[in-house]
């Protein structure tokens, strides 16, 4: 097994030290974003701006931490280094619009399952960018995941019409969520956790606020509830969930952050029953029970 190469310079935060196995965080990590879907359907509000406030409630969060313990850090870094992570963050405003707004028109399990098609592009810029090569045994594991997501949406796909568009947007998605974990992958390298990813989300929030107010949508005037869910989207799936994501991607690959985040689409289907009473069938249960055979082989492959 190899182990992931512990960081132990002077800029390195402790926080950054892998104090718990960075597989187990990833899987943690998925669960937290499965929440994602569910507390999106739930708000009511323009998808750019339920995007905006997540992303701009995460950065209140995170913004007393990053001063405390990497000031600076931050305030040191080059130049070079705060362009890529706001092109990281323009990549990841991208990828909560299209897919936000994806949910508009196609429903949660086919809008997941596309989102997630992100290890097709995340595994072939690895290894044209970083040299990680999968074994084998990986990536039979990272295609019967893939397989199971397909097979969780195939009876939502729908051909024509707003569906149709939705499933764009949410392919759409998966493309730049592709391009945020790969720069993540090339920053994470050198960065601390809380400096980069006060830059990556503070710079997706300011162009998601730019995205609402040139499409003249509301910012105020919510119900209280809707509040209430932008602030869960920060803490579960933001702070829990892809914070998470790029603490890991200092200690493993950028496939296993990717093709882990395809159970997502496992914890969205089962939070969807419950709370949307979206009953899955055969074949998705089917694709589910793939999914997870899939990524313990692919993780088990990697460690």
């Amino acid at each position: 097994m190899t182990k992931p190469v512990q960081n132990t310079g002077p800029n390195c935060w402790p926080g950054d030290l892998p104090v718990i196995n960075p597989y187990l965080a990833v899987v943690l990590g998925v669960a937290a974003a499965a929440f994602s879907s569910i507390f999106t359907k739930l708000a009511q509000a323009p998808p750019t701006v339920i995007a905006f406030y997540r992303l701009g409630f995460t950065v209140l969060i995170l913004t007393p931490v990053t001063l405390t313990t990497s000031r600076r850090e931050l305030f040191s870094l080059s130049r070079r280094d705060v362009l890529i992570a706001g092109t990281a963050g323009l990549f990841l405003a991208l990828h909560f619009a299209v897919w936000i707004n994806s949910l508009n028109y196609t429903s949660i399990a086919s809008s997941t399952v596309l989102v997630t098609m992100q290890p097709l592009f995340v595994i072939s810029g690895g290894y044209i960018f970083f040299k990680e090569r999968i074994s084998s045994r990986g990536m039979a594991g990272a295609a019967m995941a893939l397989l199971g997501s397909i097979i969780i949406g195939v009876n939502d796909f729908r051909i024509g019409g707003s569906a149709l568009w939705g499933d764009f947007l949410a392919f759409s998605g998966a493309f730049f969520v592709a391009g945020y974990v790969l720069i993540g992958r090339s920053l994470r390298r050198r960065l601390s956790l809380f400096p980069y990813v006060f830059l990556v989300y503070g710079a997706a929030a300011v162009v998601l606020l730019l995205f609402s107010l040139f499409s003249h949508a509301s910012l105020t005037s919510f119900p209280a509830m809707t509040w209430i869910w932008f602030l869960a989207l920060a803490v579960v799936p933001t702070i829990f969930g892809h914070t998470v994501f790029n603490w890991a991607l200092k200690y493993v690959k950028a496939a296993v952050v990717s093709v882990s985040i395809l159970g997502e689409s496992v914890g969205a289907t089962v939070l969807a029953y419950f709370i949307f009473q979206q009953v899955p069938s055969i074949l998705q249960l089917v694709g589910g029970l793939a999914i997870i055979c899939g990524l313990y082989i692919f993780i088990k492959s990697t460690e």
